[in-house]
C-alpha cells in the first residue's frame, strides 16, 4: 500500500504494467483462460529472462540470485 500523497511508491507498479501492456498480445486472447495463460506466461518471461538496465543487465531473478550469493552470471 501506497503511503498517502507519495505517488513515488506506485512508480515500480506503474513500470511493469506499462511494460506489460506494451508487450502482450491482448488482441489474440478470445477466452478468460487465453488470458490468463498470456498474463502468466509474461510474468514469467519478465521475471525470468527479460533483462533491465537498472538491474545490472539481469532479469529480476537473477538479479536478486546475484545479491545472495555475488556471483555475476554475464560474461564481463
Amino acid at each position: 500500500m501506497s503511503r498517502r500523497g507519495n505517488c513515488w511508491d506506485n512508480a515500480p507498479q506503474e513500470s511493469f504494467f506499462g511494460h506489460m501492456k506494451d508487450e502482450i498480445h491482448l488482441s489474440r486472447c478470445t477466452t478468460y483462460e487465453e488470458l490468463c495463460t498470456e498474463i502468466n506466461d509474461y510474468m514469467d518471461y519478465y521475471n525470468n529472462e527479460r533483462y533491465q538496465w537498472e538491474l545490472a543487465k539481469l532479469s529480476p531473478n537473477q538479479y536478486a540470485e546475484y545479491l545472495r550469493t555475488g556471483y555475476y552470471p554475464i560474461e564481463v
